[in-house]
């Protein structure tokens, strides 16, 4: 009853109209970073760090969660219009956004893209008022195999969701992972292939690599496209002077093709991904937007504009909003890079993660609660609703000062976010490197992941080993890391062995994300 009690507190809390006004400025703050491509709900909480000196604790971290909901959602809305994901969580939206887009269906896209980030993050919101006890007891339950494991099956599941192109994805995935190893080695402190360059000592950083993948690349393919305005289909341009809000709102008969069930499986998946540390909205919406495709009854429709496709990613990585939170809280271990942020709130604000945090302490988390199921529920559709017009019309803009000034904003961003002119050339060099990757089909998608999961896969691999003497049977011995084992085995079944299936992720050259 406690909790209960502490719960309905946190709501009344965000009655005071102070709070109130500090969780829609965060929300519109973090609708903003999500959005622009090389601008994340990270940097922005990270930003708002001096400012909780001068705020109240429970102020401070619900405007905090109303960002990080709002980074999460937001994402969607470069990924569905401009083919460019303002978060790495919105790769897969794009996929099957941006082809709805060109055909003159936007509206729909970003209407299916919030609604699914309205039941995610919801869902996710409950559950982690809910069972985060439990939660974290059971992500304790994940050991070090474990965890190797279930990065690897994460990257097989990418690597064979390309089908046709699954040696191109292969070759993607393992370069994202060699470049990964540039830098601090992730077990002891020695540099690794800095080639003599002091500034590579410190190894690539996250933003110049999905900068340069998706927006600088992006720009040097829509440069090609001259005679179609960029790359935008002009019926793109003539619906979305006549857009109207109610084409935001999803059809009955799409939501009974999406399926209750789509619903269910991205909440839990997104939520039960995000109590694992570091796995992170990526790889929750991946595996999310994987299952969906497998169990579709049209799986033809995938990588052509599935709105299946969107809700399943979509709910996912905002529900993972809520699970990130579990190790965070409890255990001090951030979910994912945001929360890493947040928890450095949390300590300027002299509050010590742990059990006693979530019992003596209830009162000052529950606001932050409560935000995120309000930013869910009611933030997401309305902002959708006052501003999804003019999300439309950004192709409008004539794209001779569109791209050039997401260049612009894209390299600033990236500059921001390591203070470091040599990681923002290097946006430069890798969106070269992307376009000629795209140019022969490689899926930059796999390129990215790769990135992002290879050092945890090299530090849990290599801690396996030293926990087992170097006896690589720790995998199969250990119960966690087999049913992870297990899981991938199944997956390569259903996905490559069992039944041929026309699909295929990678979109043609110039349209890939």
């Amino acid at each position: 009853m406690e909790t209960v009690s502490g719960i309905l507190n946190g709501f009344a809390a965000l009655t005071d109209p102070t709070v109130f006004a500090y969780m829609v400025g965060g929300f519109l703050i973090g609708t903003f970073f999500g959005a622009v491509p090389g601008l994340t709900a990270v940097l922005a909480v990270a930003l708002l760090l001096p400012l909780t000196f001068s705020l109240p604790t429970e102020t401070a971290l619900v405007m905090c969660a109303s960002i990080f909901m709002a980074g999460m959602y937001s994402g969607s809305i470069t990924a569905t219009t401009i083919n460019i994901p303002g978060a790495p969580s919105s790769m897969m939206t794009a996929i099957e956004g941006n082809p709805m887009m060109q055909r003159g269906e936007g509206s729909k896209a970003l209407g299916h893209a919030a609604f699914g980030s309205m039941i995610g993050g919801a869902a996710g919101a409950l559950l982690l008022m809910l069972i985060a006890p439990f939660a974290a007891h059971a992500a304790l339950l994940v050991r070090t195999p474990g965890k190797f494991s279930l990065i690897l099956f994460a990257l097989v599941v990418i690597v064979i969701a390309q089908k046709k192109t699954m040696a191109k994805g292969l070759a993607a995935t393992v370069l994202g992972l060699m470049i990964a190893t540039i830098g601090i080695d992730v077990m002891e402190p020695v540099p690794r292939f800095s080639f003599g360059f002091e500034t590579l000592v410190a190894g690539i950083d996250m933003m110049p690599l999905i900068i340069g993948t998706f927006a600088i690349s992006e720009l040097l393919i829509q440069a090609e496209n001259v005679n179609t305005g960029f790359g935008v289909d002009p019926r793109s341009l003539s619906n979305a002077s006549a857009i109207r809000r109610r084409d935001f709102l999803p059809t009955r008969a799409d939501l009974k093709e999406i399926g209750i069930l789509t619903y269910v499986k991205g909440t839990l998946i997104g939520y039960f991904t995000g109590v694992l540390p570091g796995a992170g909205g990526s790889m929750a919406a991946f595996v999310s937007y994987a299952e969906a495709m497998r169990s579709s009854k049209h799986p033809e429709k995938y990588g052509k504009g599935s709105i299946q496709g969107i809700a399943a990613a979509e709910s996912a990585n905002n529900s993972m909003c809520g699970g990130a939170f579990v190790p965070m809280l409890t255990f001090g271990i951030p979910g994912d890079p945001t929360t890493a942020v947040v928890l450095g709130v949390l300590i300027i604000n002299g509050l010590q993660p742990g059990p006693q945090l979530m019992t003596t302490q209830f009162h000052l988390v529950a606001p932050m609660f409560a935000a995120l199921f309000i930013s869910a529920l009611v933030l997401i559709p309305l902002t959708l609703f006052a501003f999804g017009p003019y999300f439309i019309k950004i192709v409008s803009i004539r794209k001779a000062f569109l791209y050039p000034a997401i260049a612009v904003v894209a390299l600033v961003g990236g500059y921001v976010a390591t203070f470091s002119i040599f990681q923002m050339m290097l946006s430069l060099v890798f969106g070269i490197i992307a376009y000629f990757l795209r140019k022969e089909n490689f899926p930059t998608v796999s390129l990215l992941l790769g990135f992002l999961l290879g050092p945890s896969l090299e530090q849990y691999f290599r801690r396996s080993l030293s926990l087992n003497d170097g006896d690589p049977s720790i995998f199969l011995t250990s119960p966690d890391s087999l049913f992870f084992l297990a899981l991938t085995a199944v997956f390569f079944y259903f996905m490559v062995l069992r039944k041929p299936r026309k699909l295929d992720l990678s979109p043609p050259a110039g349209d890939e994300n």
